[in-house]
C-alpha cells in the first residue's frame, strides 16, 4: 500500500485528506464522523473579528453612530444572538474536539486588522489548538487604500499573531492581490508557517422582487482548482511556508494534482457539503487506487513533481501558456 503520509505546519498526518472551515465542524460528532472517514486534520469554522470586537464593545459607540449611513453599516452585521457559537463557546469547543479525535484540531480566525482581539489567538493556542489559521477576508472598498496597504496589513496582521503564539500559524489567502508571488514571500518573511491558497470571496446577489442584497453561496467544483495549482506549482521551492489548496479538491484526481503542483495537503469543504463526509473515504480510495495504478511509492514522490521547477515547459504557467491556449483553441472542440 502506498504511503499518504505528508507534513503541513510540522504536523505529521496520515494522509493530505484536511476538512477546511465549514458549518460542519461545529458539531463534535462531525468531526469525529471526519476522522473515521479519514480525515487527517480539521479546520474549524472560523471565528470573526467583529464577534471578538463587539463582545469586548470596542467598537460600541462607533457602531451605534451613523446606523445606515456607511457601506458597512452596523446592520450588515449579524446580531450577537444570530452568531451559532461566541468567543467562550469556540474555546470550549476546541477543547472538546481535542478530546474527541486524534487528529490535528486547527482553529481558524477571520479577520485582518491588528487590533487587540489579536491577542485572542493565544487562548485558541491554551484551549488545545495544534495550530491557528488566519483566514484573511478583507475587501478594500476605500479607493485611497493602496496596494501597498492592503499587503502591510497582512503582514502585521501575521507579525502580531506570531508574537503572540507559540503553535504555527497559517495564512488563508484570497487569489486579488496585484502580485501574489510577493506577497507570499513576504507574508513567508513575516513568520507565517504555511498559506493556504485560496479564499472564495463569496457574491452578493440581487433579489429583484424585494430589491435587497442578499448573501449567494455557490459551492465550487472541480473547474476552480486550476488558479490553485498554478500558484502553488510557481510557487513551489520559492518559499519555505507548506502551501494548502484550498477550493475545487472534490476528487482523489483533484488531491493527486494538488500534491503534484507542490500542495502539502488539500482542503475540502463543498464536496463534503455536497456528498457527505464519508465522502473523505471515497477520496482516500481512489487515492490509493490511482497511485497504486501509476506505481507511486508515496505522497511525498509526487509533491512538486508538476511545479514551475520541474516541468519541461516552465513558461506553461506564464503569459506563454495563454497565448497557446487563445490561438490553439478550435470552436465546437
Amino acid at each position: 500500500m502506498p504511503d499518504l503520509t505528508t507534513t503541513y505546519l510540522g504536523l505529521e498526518l496520515k494522509n493530505p485528506l484536511v476538512v477546511s472551515p465549514s458549518p460542519l465542524s461545529k458539531d463534535v460528532s462531525n468531526i469525529r464522523q471526519m476522522e473515521d472517514a479519514g480525515a487527517a486534520g480539521v479546520v474549524l469554522h472560523s471565528l470573526f473579528e467583529e464577534q471578538l470586537t463587539l463582545q469586548s464593545n470596542e467598537l460600541n459607540e462607533n457602531l451605534s453612530q451613523g446606523v445606515d449611513s456607511f457601506a458597512e453599516a452596523v446592520t450588515y452585521f449579524p446580531e450577537m444572538s444570530d452568531y451559532k457559537m461566541g468567543p467562550d463557546a469556540y474555546l470550549d469547543h476546541i477543547h472538546k474536539a481535542k478530546q474527541a479525535v486524534k487528529v490535528p484540531i486547527i482553529g481558524s480566525l477571520n479577520g485582518v486588522s491588528t487590533g487587540g482581539w489579536v491577542s485572542y489567538a493565544k487562548r485558541i493556542e491554551e484551549a488545545g489548538a495544534d495550530a491557528l489559521e488566519l483566514n484573511v477576508y478583507f475587501i478594500p472598498t476605500d479607493p485611497e487604500m493602496t496596494g501597498i496597504e492592503v499587503r502591510q496589513m497582512c503582514e502585521d496582521l501575521v507579525r502580531d499573531v506570531k508574537a503572540n503564539v507559540s503553535i504555527p500559524v497559517a495564512v488563508k489567502l484570497g487569489p486579488y492581490f496585484t502580485a501574489v508571488a510577493n506577497v507570499a514571500k513576504r507574508l513567508n518573511d513575516a513568520g507565517a508557517d504555511g498559506l493556504v491558497l485560496f479564499n472564495r470571496f463569496y457574491q452578493p446577489d440581487f433579489d429583484l422582487d424585494d430589491l435587497e442584497v442578499v448573501p449567494n453561496i455557490v459551492l465550487s467544483d472541480s473547474n476552480e482548482l486550476r488558479k490553485r495549482l498554478r500558484w502553488v506549482a510557481i510557487l513551489y521551492g520559492r518559499i519555505q511556508a507548506d502551501m494548502a489548496i484550498t477550493g475545487g479538491v472534490h476528487t482523489a484526481k483533484d488531491v493527486v494534482k494538488s500534491m503534484m503542483a507542490g500542495a502539502k495537503v488539500s482542503m475540502m469543504t463543498s464536496a463534503l457539503l455536497k456528498y457527505g463526509i464519508g465522502h473523505l473515504k471515497t477520496v482516500e480510495s481512489g487515492l490509493i487506487e490511482w497511485m497504486e495504478e501509476h506505481e507511486y511509492e508515496s505522497i511525498e514522490m509526487m509533491q512538486g513533481s508538476m511545479s514551475q521547477r520541474s516541468v519541461a515547459e516552465p513558461a506553461a504557467f506564464e503569459r506563454a501558456n495563454y497565448m497557446r491556449a487563445i490561438t490553439s483553441y478550435t470552436a465546437g472542440t
